[in-house]
């Protein structure tokens, strides 16, 4: 027992409680820091040691710390440690390494430690076990699709992980849960691939460019290495048939050495590839090429070496295939690579606009910090032609500010005093000073950085075809490849040992679940980030597909088809004390986020009104607000519904009720004691293009219903401004969740469009909600797809947008299916009764090499999805799709 305690401490109390106790010969007890163990499996190997060492040691251990109470000595532990792998240090006493570094000058050890720190894995000290944080791991070694299930399995057996979602595209894996991040990392390096923690979205997209450019690198080498001497050979055995002759035996084993040492250097990395995939009972893409170009090889050697062994007919020898294989397919994937490198230029282009630096006031100097040191309420000083470095309210001055990168709206727009700006925009005129309200990575650009990051990396549900047949794809190819050499060598023509090598080879190298792997992730990468460079964010990949299937569309009123900026525009008061009643109604308004409140105070300022102190605040969803004012005066405002229950009569107003309401303006009714004190006509406009945007959703066959909570007269009279024919008025926000669901039950794809927080409820409820750009934090929450502009133009281009990328991903899975379904019945000969040829494995490889291109090629086609074409809200051609 281990205890703060004294010993004679510890006996009374056990004493106290009835029994006797006695101490016992002490027996040592260590404590030790573990270092290596990574795992369950670490921590029960090393307690096997340790039992080893002392069956009757009292042993608690974790991967981090040795607790052990045994008769052995201290040494004796530490060596049983490191006799299962491991290191132990006693508490206290620090590694060797650090107290040589004390040894010397206090510069060396400054600098062992800067060193230390930086050779250190990443994982180490970035997220201890217990987090629940999301993060993102940089992949290499990644060849293939095969490559990912086995990141995958690897990354889902780790405990602590809730989620992994490993992206071919980007070779990247995001995983969520309490796992500690060396766990991962070793995981990762266990299945026989790297794996660094990318600790910030820039650091991300530097270090994945650099990736891209050294595996370039390497492939365009490998081709050279390969393709060079393979033509060479290929061209001598063109003009000198390579059927073995009796004095030439030794010169092609020669050539043969050869030929087995540029394969394992130029395809070195099939064959590493190839064999973590073996060791881990895995089948791959780098498999089929290496036991492809092995093949022929080996066959090739063999006949050098036995010739009298094999029919004269067959003694043909095939050095030169090895080579052109490896050769063409490391251009191919040369060529993808490269290409692959444009498809993530829309999420390069949002992390080029944050700022590094800003322009802090600093007492009566303008200082340039590091973006990291800026505090919130630092005042900034903005230049024409500057970025905004963080979000931020104008406090002085005014300008033109284009937020073209972040709402795809290309006109610049009017900011001063009072008005909001957005970091990554650009002034483009006058000076303005901001105090900055959100930095770091609470700014707007920040959170749709990393929301386009998620969103990418997200699969949408048509994926699931191409990963059950990518799952069984390459067994399925071997085993093909078995039973066509079989054909071949029972029931095919002389020469039969060619004819099963050949069609065997060209089996295993024609076929491409590379091609099958990208489709999905590819397309959808590049459609969400064309989407956000067009001022849309879709938060996944399944609202990416939903989107695009959309049948019916749900509008709220205010905020989503008026501007959101409401005001007062008539008021009727009662023989009241006027003044008395206006600070009431002012100090009421004061507690309420509605939209309507706002105009309600903004008019009361401009009435000059007082602002009293009231108290019982109450907020009645779709009804108004309530309270008591400091003389016990109860305060009431909102619709009719609510003076229904305040038992307020309405029927010596209901004429000009009426009236206002068919002007297409809210009535608000304001009741003191259960009196009717004032009425309030506020007036919210219909947005300028709104009726464009709805006919261009009529275009796209889409049943618009127009649900608010508003006046039925008023809701009206703005639909038949809007252009829309379905209107259902005076509901709730439970009201509109369950009109959304009733839709659903008819067999309708519903979309809603809203800005609220009482709009939340629908937007979740909804196939795919979007919210608003202005609107509330927990709208965009709920939300499928956030418009970034204050237009439902957006939502036209998201369908357009969504059709485009879901039609680029069929295109892209038919063409993977098609070569495959097509190439490896030709490969197998099933064209040899009417050609009496067979097509060549590198022919093969050459195909499979294209296919993997054109699979990025054809997805690449989506970055010239313009947002000239489908932000045009004039025109048909706004339904422009990718041309096919």
């Amino acid at each position: 027992m281990h205890t703060d305690h004294s010993l004679d401490e510890v006996i009374r109390t056990v004493e106290s409680a009835g029994f006797q106790a006695t101490p016992t010969q002490d027996t040592p007890h260590h404590q030790l820091v573990l270092e290596g163990l990574h795992c369950g499996g670490c921590v029960k190997r090393t307690r096997t040691a340790l039992e080893a060492l002392d069956p009757q040691a009292q042993i608690d251990i974790d991967t981090d710390h040795l607790s052990i109470t045994t008769h052995r000595s201290r040494d004796d532990v530490i060596n049983a440690v490191e006799a299962a792998g491991y290191r132990a240090i006693p508490v206290g006493e620090k590694p060797a390494s650090v107290s040589e570094s004390e040894s010397e000058s206090e510069s060396e050890s400054e600098s062992e430690s800067e060193s230390e720190s930086d050779n250190a894995a990443p994982a180490e000290a970035d997220r201890p076990a217990g987090s629940n944080e999301a993060i993102e791991l940089q992949l290499s070694g990644i060849t293939c699709a095969g490559c990912v299930r086995t990141i995958q399995n690897a990354l889902d057996h780790v405990d602590g992980v809730n989620e992994a979602q490993v992206n071919f595209a980007t070779r990247s894996a995001r995983v969520s849960g309490s796992a500690p991040t060396s766990d991962l990392i070793k995981a990762v390096e266990r299945a026989g691939y790297g794996a660094e923690v990318i600790e910030s979205i820039e650091q991300g997209e530097a270090r994945r460019g650099e990736l891209e450019q050294q595996s370039y690198r390497h492939k365009i080498r490998d081709t050279w290495l390969a393709l060079v001497p393979g033509a060479a050979l290929m061209l001598s055995m063109f003009f000198h048939h390579p059927q073995l002759e009796g004095g030439e035996r030794w010169f092609w084993f020669v050539i043969g050495l050869g030929v087995l040492g540029i394969m394992l250097t130029a395809g070195r990395g099939f064959y590493d590839a190839a064999f973590k995939a073996v060791r881990h009972r895995m089948a791959n893409m780098d498999l089929l090429v290496a036991i492809g170009a092995t093949t022929a090889w080996l066959y090739s050697m063999f006949v050098a070496l036995l010739p009298d062994t094999v029919p004269e007919a067959a003694r043909s020898l095939y050095f030169e295939a090895p080579l052109m294989i490896i050769g063409l397919i490391s251009l191919g994937q040369a060529i993808e690579t490269r290409s692959r490198g444009r498809t993530s230029k829309a999420l390069s282009q949002l992390v080029s606009l944050r700022a590094s630096t800003a322009r802090v006031i600093r007492g009566d100097q303008d200082v340039d910090v590091a973006i990291d040191d800026v505090a919130q309420g630092d005042l900034v000083r903005l230049r024409p032609g500057e970025r905004v470095p963080v979000d931020g309210e104008v406090v002085e001055g005014s300008s033109h500010i284009d937020e073209s990168m972040l709402t795809g709206e290309p006109q610049a727009v009017a900011r001063t005093v009072g008005d909001q700006v957005s970091a990554g925009t650009l002034n483009t005129r006058g000076t303005l000073t901001l105090r900055a309200t959100r930095i770091g990575g609470d700014t707007s650009l920040s959170r749709i950085i990393e929301q386009v990051r998620q969103a990418q990396g997200s699969r949408p549900p048509i994926s699931r075809l191409a990963d059950r047949v990518a799952s069984i794809f390459v067994p399925a190819v071997m085993i093909i490849a078995v039973i066509t050499a079989l054909i071949w060598f029972n029931l095919g023509p002389e020469p039969r040992l060619t004819h099963m090598l050949v069609t065997a080879t060209s089996v295993l190298i024609i076929a491409c679940p590379c091609a099958l792997g990208l489709a999905t992730p590819i397309s959808t990468m590049i459609g969400i980030g064309r989407a956000a460079s067009a001022g849309i964010l879709i938060r996944h990949g399944e609202s990416l597909q939903r989107i695009g299937e959309l049948t019916a569309l749900v509008v709220d009123k205010t905020g989503t088809l008026t501007e959101g900026k409401p005001r007062v525009t008539d008021s009727i008061w009662q023989n009241e004390d006027h003044d008395r009643a206006l600070a009431l109604l002012a100090g009421l308004e004061r507690g309420s986020e509605h939209p309507l409140a706002s105009a309600v105070l903004a008019w009361c300022d401009e009435q000059q009104a007082e602002t009293v102190e009231v108290k019982d605040f109450e907020a009645i969803s779709g009804r108004g607000v309530t309270a008591t004012g400091p003389n016990g005066e109860q305060l009431a405002l909102g619709n009719a519904e609510l003076m229904k229950t305040q038992g307020v009569p309405l029927n010596e107003r209901q004429e000009t009720i009426s009236a206002w309401e068919n002007q297409a303006r809210s009535v608000l009714h304001f009741a003191i004691d259960g009196r009717l004190v004032a009425l309030l006509a506020v007036q919210d406009p219909l947005r300028g293009d709104a009726r464009a945007a709805i006919e261009r959703l009529h275009a796209r066959q889409l049943r618009v219903v127009m649900l608010t909570g508003d006046a039925e007269p008023t809701a009206r009279a703005i639909a038949h401004e809007a252009g829309i024919d379905e209107v259902h008025a005076g509901l709730l926000p439970e009201d509109k969740q369950a009109h959304i669901e009733r839709l659903r039950r008819e067999g309708y794809v519903v979309g809603m469009a809203g800005d609220g927080i009482n709009d939340a409820p629908a937007l979740a409820a909804a196939d795919v909600g979007f919210a608003m750009g202005a609107g509330s934090d927990v709208a965009i929450e709920s939300a499928g797809a956030a418009l970034m502009r204050d237009s439902l133009h957006g939502i036209s281009d998201a369908i357009d947008l969504s059709r485009a990328t879901i039609k680029n991903i069929k295109q892209n899975l038919w063409g993977a299916f098609a070569y495959n379904t097509l190439g490896i019945p030709i490969a197998a000969g099933l064209l040899y009764p009417l050609t009496g040829t067979l097509l060549s494995p590198m022919v093969s490889a050459l195909a499979m090499a294209a296919s993997s291109v054109t699979v990025v090629t054809n997805a690449n086609r989506l970055r010239h999805f313009t947002p000239e074409r489908i932000t045009r809200p004039d025109s048909d051609s706004s339904t422009a799709e990718v041309t096919s």
